[in-house]
């Protein structure tokens, strides 16, 4: 899992909206090797219950070539393919949160170091008259005159 979940300018846990707390479920959900090893595992039950059904009493519900199954599957894929566009958008909706704020740090930072360059610089420049001036009042004294 991610740690942008803990991240203090990204919406989470009740900030979102219903449909965002479903987006983020359905694709860590759909998106793990837990939901490819169940679907292989209905797949397989599915065929394996109807060979064995029709091989014991001659019929059941969905013989080979398992019409039923495809149908549910094409209706399986048809959902999962919106499903995925939506979780799609509150990904982009994350990062797009995640840049506002990396922006927003990175001005702040500019900020920063551009008063800290000015700084410096007047520290350089009062450094530079300091310097003038005790060079100054150092040929002073070595030409015999007061300090």
């Amino acid at each position: 899992m991610s740690r942008w979940h803990w991240h203090p300018r990204v919406r989470s846990g009740n900030d979102l909206t219903r449909g965002e707390r479903a987006a983020d479920r359905m694709r860590n959900g759909m998106g793990s090797w837990g939901f490819v090893f169940a679907a292989c595992g209905f797949l397989g039950l599915w065929m394996s219950v109807n060979v064995l059904t029709q091989h014991a009493r001659g019929r059941t519900f969905d013989p080979y070539p398992f019409i039923l199954l495809n149908l549910v599957l094409s209706c399986v894929a048809a959902l999962q393919g919106a499903i995925l566009l939506i979780a799609a958008k509150r990904s982009d909706q994350i990062s797009s949160e995640l840049a506002q704020h990396d922006y927003e740090a990175d001005v702040a930072s500019h900020q920063i170091l551009t008063e800290m360059a000015e700084q410096m610089s007047q520290a350089v420049d009062l450094l530079s008259t300091l310097h003038a001036r005790l060079d100054a009042a150092g040929r002073r004294t070595t030409d015999g005159g007061t300090p």
